[in-house]
């Protein structure tokens, strides 16, 4: 009856350590390798954000 007592505790411990290791979280960014136009013009060192702005570029044909 013991030796039922503690496998039953086992088991369960071994249920809630698995459930706990499994649950993992993955991360990710759509926007790797694109910085804001703030932060180009603060590495740039210039003192206008506008020529690094998407909507401020002209097209190229």
């Amino acid at each position: 009856m013991k030796t039922c007592m503690a496998l039953k505790k086992v088991a369960v411990l071994l249920v809630i350590s698995l459930l706990i290791v499994s649950c993992n979280t993955h991360i990710s960014s759509s926007r790797s390798g694109k910085i804001s136009p703030g932060h180009a013009k603060k590495m740039s060192g210039s003192k206008s954000a506008k020529a690094y702005a998407p909507g401020q570029q002209k097209k190229k044909r």
